[in-house]
């Protein structure tokens, strides 16, 4: 047997090389997608601008909700400083309205496009993926004209979003240099000739403006969405961001209709009403023209349902008795908050609520959504399209949802039992919003 020496101070010069290599690394990648800063410009007038270009950029808008991110909780329209939680920090988004000084106005096209294909600013500094260019940059020239005509045209609103709160180093946004060169690919759509105009259209909205994958792919440690397994589900805001492929526990009950409806009315009595983060992008949706989000649900559909084959029913489940027998403390909660909405045959459920026993956050594979929905609750959008939820978060101890979910999972299910509950509670209850 031999022995291999190492010299002292040998393992901290290993490391020193590291670091060194490191940041060589970094000073290449900064040196290949170093761009200069972009003069700025006369905010241009909305007379510049065709009124066809703006509805399109309008629709166009929605579709990517530009407003979801850049409007913070009592903030003007597009104006920024909402807080977006990362496992990095926390990140503000930026004004887009054509203020000059804070927002947009003294940006050219060229800086605006710029900005949504490669994530650099006017100023020439690197934007974080949390602005999605990896998908962005999928756009046509024609499509971000359309929204750049759009946001120069609405209103001007002076706000200057707060400092972003990140771990450092990463507030160094040189390393962002180092994270585009593996992550961002700039490459335009290309058709596939042997799909439809609709599938086309649909994979060209989910893949560029809509950038769908962007929440429902799973990440890797440093935050680019892994390759290979688009759309295999995800995270985004605490809640669980269902897989919109083959995995999925239920796709294949997910039609093309049911899928358009989801979408477009925030939705379906099969399935579930849209909440959390997905609440509002279907808000957005219905502003959209409906012959696009038919094309997102051909494209949704052919992925999670390859075969395209029909859709399979799901039968109403019902274990009332058992469910009470294992969990009576779960069972008693349900009386007293839940059944006048979600008991069968409710009159509160004749308003459009889905039976539990479809609903896609108690046949998930795991608990999370189910208990978010009940520390977040569900809001209605402003138009009232759907029904609401109250939160129970100040009712409820994580304990007692953990029993409330066990004999919901139970009784409404034919499903195996969630494990884990009570400590998927606690982290529900810190995450909600």
């Amino acid at each position: 047997m031999s022995m291999r020496l190492v010299r002292p101070g040998g393992g901290r010069r290993v490391i020193w090389l590291g670091l060194v290599v490191l940041l060589l690394g970094v000073l290449v990648a900064y040196a290949a997608t170093w761009r200069p800063a972009i003069e700025p410009v006369a905010r241009p007038l909305p007379s510049a601008f065709t009124a066809a270009q703006v509805e399109r950029g309008s629709a166009l808008a929605s579709l990517g909700s530009c407003a979801v991110c850049h409007t913070s909780e009592q903030g003007a329209t597009f104006a920024g400083s909402r807080a977006l939680p990362t496992p990095f920090g926390t990140i503000y988004t930026t004004n887009i309205t054509p203020d000059v000084r804070t927002g947009i106005g003294a940006w050219s096209r060229e800086a605006f496009h710029r900005a949504m294909k490669v994530g650099v600013s006017r100023d020439g500094h690197h934007l974080y993926p949390a602005l999605p260019y990896v998908h962005f940059t999928h756009a046509t020239d024609e499509d971000l004209d359309a929204l750049y005509a759009y946001f120069m045209t609405r209103r001007a609103i002076e706000a200057t979003a707060p400092a972003n709160r990140l771990i450092p180093p990463l507030g160094f946004r040189p390393l962002l240099a180092g994270w585009k060169l593996l992550f961002l690919r700039q490459t335009p759509f290309e058709p596939d000739p042997t799909r439809s105009a609709a599938w086309n259209r649909g994979a060209y909205l989910v893949d560029g403006l809509g950038h769908c994958a962007a929440c429902h792919s799973p990440l890797d440690l440093i935050g680019g969405e892994k390759r290979g397994v688009a759309f295999a589900g995800g995270e985004a805001e605490g809640w669980t961001a269902p897989p919109l492929d083959a995995t999925n526990p239920r796709a294949g009950t997910w039609s093309v209709n049911a899928l358009h409806d989801y979408l477009r009315g925030g939705i379906e009595p099969h399935h579930s009403v849209a909440a959390g983060p997905m609440g509002p992008v279907t808000h957005e949706l219905s502003q959209v023209p409906d012959a696009d989000v038919s094309a997102i649900a051909v494209y949704v559909a052919s992925l999670m349902n390859p075969s395209e084959g029909v859709e399979h029913a799901v039968d109403a489940v019902d274990r009332a008795v058992p469910a009470a027998a294992a969990h009576p403390r779960g069972a008693a909660i349900f009386a007293g908050a839940c059944a006048g909405c979600h008991e069968p045959g409710a009159p509160m459920g004749h308003e459009g609520r889905p039976l539990l026993s479809t609903a896609t956050t108690v046949l998930a594979n795991s608990p999370d959504n189910a208990l978010q929905a009940m520390f977040s609750g569900i809001r209605s959008p402003e138009d009232g399209r759907t029904p609401y939820m109250p939160s129970f978060r100040d009712t409820l101890t994580d304990d007692q949802a953990a029993q409330l979910a066990a004999y919901i999972r139970l009784r409404f299910t034919n499903l195996p039992e969630w494990n884990g509950l009570r400590t998927a509670a606690s982290r529900a209850r810190a995450e909600a919003n």
